[in-house]
C-alpha cells in the first residue's frame, strides 16, 4: 500500500449499482455475477461506466457487508433487475492506493485507517474502494491497483 495519504473533497458521483449484504467470505463469489449483471443492463440501456468499478460499504458489522457494488455513469439508468440507479457520496475523504491482490485489501485498510488516525483525521463512517486494475490488466496482482476512499469529518 502506498503509504501517501491525500485529503480531497469527493463529489458525488451517480453510478449504477446492486446492494447486497453478505458474509465477508462470499465476497469472491457474489461479485462477479453482479458485475455481469450491471454491465448487461448498462449495455442494454445504452450507458457506458465513466470510471472503474466500486464497492462503496455502508457497514460491516460482525464480518456482514452491507455494501453496494457499481459503475460511475453520466447518463441516468432504469432499475432493471437488481440493477438500480445509486450515487457515490459527496465527502471529503482520505485516499489511497493499495497495490496487490484483493485478499490483502482487509489488512491494507487496517493499516490505512491506523495512518488516517495517527494524522490526526477522523473517520465519518462508510468507506469506499475503487478497482482501478485487477485481474482483467493482467494475471500478476502485484500490478493490480485499488483506490482506498476513508470519509472523514471536517
Amino acid at each position: 500500500m502506498s503509504r501517501v495519504i491525500q485529503v480531497v473533497d469527493s463529489p458525488a458521483r451517480a453510478a449504477a449499482v446492486i446492494r447486497m449484504t453478505v458474509p465477508q467470505r462470499e465476497m469472491p463469489s457474489v461479485m462477479k455475477p453482479a458485475i455481469d449483471e450491471i454491465l448487461a443492463v448498462l449495455k442494454a440501456q445504452g450507458v457506458k461506466p465513466a470510471g472503474p468499478l466500486f464497492n462503496h460499504y455502508l457497514s460491516m458489522d460482525s464480518g456482514l457487508f452491507d455494501f453496494e457494488t457499481g459503475f460511475p455513469i453520466d447518463a441516468p439508468i432504469e432499475p432493471s433487475g437488481r440493477v438500480r440507479p445509486g450515487e457515490l457520496p459527496a465527502a471529503k475523504v482520505a485516499r489511497t492506493v493499495h497495490f496487490g491482490p484483493y485478499e490483502n485489501l482487509h489488512h491494507a485498510w487496517g493499516v490505512f485507517t491506523a495512518l488516517v488516525r495517527s494524522e490526526g483525521l477522523t473517520p465519518a463512517g462508510g468507506l469506499w474502494e475503487c478497482y482501478q486494475e485487477g485481474p482483467e490488466s493482467g494475471p500478476d496482482p502485484s500490478n493490480w491497483r485499488t483506490e482506498l476512499n476513508l470519509p472523514i469529518e471536517g
